[in-house]
C-alpha cells in the first residue's frame, strides 16, 4: 500500500499550473517545500510554502546556483522507507521524507535558439540542481512521486484529493518520464557544446564522437508507410519554429507518415522561390512547380504541368491561400494544403472538403533546416549537413560556345532550384515561371530525360534542362536537343565533359556548369 504523501517539493522554471496544484496540496494536508522564483510565487498567491533555506539552514548561494543541492533534501527524496537503517538515520540528522518531488527545468533548447543568445547566457540555462532531484526521485519511484510535465498536474491532484497518495503504477511511470526528461536535456547540452568543439580545429572534424539526436513525439501516426507498419512522428525540440513539425493543423484527418514527408518535401521548395510560388508534390517528388504574381495563377501553371500525377499529391504556397486558390484547389481531390497562413474566406471554402488536411506554418522569411540531415540504416546512423543551393547559377561557367540569352538564364535558374527537390537521377525541364517535365528516380541519366520529356504536356521547343549530376554520356543532351531544350545547367565533373559540351555546341545549345552536385536519394 503507498504511503500517504506528506511533504512536496516543488521547484519549477515554468509556472504554469504550479499555484492550482499547490493549493490542492495543501487541501489535501501536504507541506510544500519550495525556493527562488516558485516560492515567491506561491507566497503572493497566498499559499503556505516553507523555503528550502529556512528548512535546511542553508541560504540560495551563488546568484542561485546553489539551492537545493542539501543533505536535508536529497536524503529526504532517496531513503528507502522500508529500510530501517535509512529511516532511523532520517531521525537521527531530524530529516524529514519528501514524498513528492515537482520540477521542471531550465529552458535550454530554447536558450539556446534565441538569437543574439551569447555563450555565458545558454551556460547558465544548465540546469544542476533540478536534474539531480528528477533523478533521485525517479531513482526512488517506490517511495517517491516526481512530476515533470505540467499536463500531469491534475491527474496528481485527483489521485492525492481522493486517495492521499499516488500508485505505485502511477509512480513508476512518472519516473520512466522523469529519465525521459533528464536525457533529452543532457543531450541538449552535449549538442550545443559539440558543436562549439566541431567550430575548432578538432580530430573528430565537424561532427561530434558520438551523436544523441532529442526528439519528443508529437503524436503516434495512423500507420507507416504501409499498413502493416506502426509509426509515429516525432518533434525536433531544436527546430526552427517554421517546420511541418511546428505547424497548425487547422483542418482535415490525421496526418499519416507519408503526408509529413511529402508535406515537408513542399514545404521546402515553397519556401525557396521568390513570392508567388507554387509547388505540388506527390511521393516524395515535385509534380508542378510555379510561380506568378497571382497565387491561383501559379497554382494553375504547377498543375498543368502534370495534372495526373498531381491527384492525390499535397500543395505548397509561399504566401497565403485566398478565396480564389481555395476555389481551384476544391476542384479536385488533394490529401492537404501547406501555407503561411489560410484567409477566412479561404478556410470556409477548403473546410468544405472533410478529409482535406490543411496546415499552417506561419511566415516563411528566414526558413531554414536546422541541425542536421540523419538517415537511418541497419546497424547504423548516416549524418550529413543539409543539401543547400550554393552559388547562384549565373557564377557557374558557360563552358559551350553560346552563352545563354537572359531569358534562358532566368530558366535555368528556376529549373536548378526545382532539380534539387526531385529523386536521383533528376532531370527539370522549365521556363523561368514554371516546370514543364520532370523526370525523377530513373537508374539511368538519360531515362530520366526521356521520361521528363514523355510527362511534358507542351513542346519543350527553346526550354531549358537541368541535371543533378553530371551526363556520364552525351546521350542525355542529343536527347534533350531533339526535343527543342536551348540551355542547360549541370554540375560538370565527367571523365566525358569534353563529349558532352561538343554535343551541346553541335546542337546550338548554351551549357553551364555549376560544379556542385544536388543527389538526393
Amino acid at each position: 500500500m503507498a504511503r500517504r504523501i506528506r511533504r512536496a517539493l516543488v521547484s519549477t522554471h515554468d509556472k504554469q499550473g504550479v499555484v492550482a496544484l499547490c493549493r490542492e496540496l495543501r487541501a489535501a494536508e501536504v507541506e510544500i517545500l519550495s525556493s527562488g522564483g516558485t516560492a515567491g510565487l506561491l507566497e503572493a498567491e497566498h499559499v503556505a510554502v516553507i523555503r528550502v533555506a529556512d528548512y535546511t539552514g542553508s541560504p540560495e548561494i551563488l546568484d542561485g546556483r546553489v539551492k537545493t543541492l542539501h543533505p536535508r533534501i536529497h536524503a529526504g527524496i532517496l531513503a528507502v522507507r522500508s529500510n530501517p537503517e535509512h529511516m532511523d538515520q532520517l531521525a537521527r540528522h531530524d530529516i524529514e521524507p519528501i514524498d513528492l518531488v515537482v520540477v521542471n527545468l531550465y529552458p535550454f533548447r530554447e536558450t539556446v535558439a534565441t538569437p543574439g543568445a551569447g555563450l555565458e547566457q545558454i551556460v547558465e540555462m544548465i540546469d544542476i540542481g533540478g536534474p539531480s532531484l528528477i533523478r533521485g526521485a525517479a531513482k526512488n519511484f517506490a517511495d517517491v512521486a516526481v512530476v515533470v510535465d505540467p499536463a500531469d498536474y491534475a491527474e496528481i491532484a485527483d489521485s492525492i484529493r481522493g486517495h492521499g497518495t499516488l500508485p505505485l503504477e502511477t509512480r513508476r511511470r512518472l519516473a520512466l518520464k522523469a529519465f525521459a526528461h533528464t536525457s533529452e536535456y543532457d543531450s541538449a547540452i552535449h549538442e550545443y557544446l559539440s558543436s562549439l568543439v566541431s567550430q575548432a580545429p578538432s580530430d573528430t572534424g565537424p561532427f561530434p564522437r558520438s551523436f544523441r539526436p532529442g526528439f519528443e513525439k508529437a503524436q503516434e501516426l495512423r500507420y507507416g508507410e504501409n499498413p502493416h507498419q506502426r509509426a509515429a512522428f516525432y518533434r525536433d525540440a531544436a527546430s526552427p519554429s517554421i517546420s511541418v513539425a511546428t505547424s497548425r493543423k487547422l483542418h482535415g484527418k490525421e496526418l499519416s507518415f507519408n503526408n509529413v514527408l511529402d508535406f515537408d518535401a513542399a514545404l521546402t521548395l515553397a519556401a525557396e522561390l521568390s513570392a508567388g510560388g507554387c509547388v505540388i508534390v506527390k511521393h516524395g517528388n515535385p509534380c508542378g512547380v510555379a510561380l506568378d504574381a497571382e497565387p491561383v495563377a501559379a497554382f494553375r501553371r504547377a498543375l498543368d504541368c502534370d495534372p495526373v500525377s498531381a491527384f492525390g499529391g499535397v500543395i505548397a504556397f509561399n504566401r497565403d491561400v485566398d478565396a480564389t486558390v481555395a476555389t481551384a484547389v476544391s476542384e479536385a481531390f488533394y490529401e492537404g494544403v501547406i501555407a503561411p497562413e489560410f484567409e477566412p474566406a479561404a478556410l470556409l471554402i477548403l473546410t468544405e472538403k472533410k478529409n482535406l488536411r490543411l496546415l499552417a506554418v506561419g511566415d516563411l522569411t528566414g526558413y531554414r533546416r536546422a541541425g542536421f540531415d540523419l538517415r537511418r540504416v541497419g546497424g547504423g546512423l548516416l549524418v550529413q549537413d543539409w543539401d543547400d543551393a550554393g552559388a547562384p547559377v549565373r557564377s557557374g561557367r558557360v563552358v559551350t560556345r553560346r552563352p545563354p540569352t537572359e531569358d534562358e538564364w532566368r530558366s535555368l535558374e528556376f529549373a536548378w532550384v526545382v532539380v534539387r527537390h526531385v529523386k536521383s537521377n533528376a532531370i527539370v525541364f522549365a521556363r523561368e515561371d514554371r516546370t514543364l517535365g520532370v523526370g525523377a528516380g530513373q537508374m539511368s541519366r538519360v531515362d530520366s530525360v526521356r521520361f521528363g520529356i514523355e510527362k511534358a504536356r507542351v513542346p519543350l521547343d527553346g526550354a531549358a534542362m537541368a541535371s543533378d549530376a553530371f551526363f556520364p554520356f552525351r546521350d542525355g543532351v542529343d536527347v534533350a536537343a531533339a526535343a527543342g531544350v536551348k540551355a542547360v545547367v549541370q554540375p560538370g565533373g565527367s571523365i566525358r565533359d569534353r563529349e558532352v559540351i561538343d554535343a551541346a555546341d553541335e546542337h546550338g545549345i548554351a551549357m553551364v556548369f555549376t560544379g556542385r552536385r544536388h543527389f538526393r536519394h
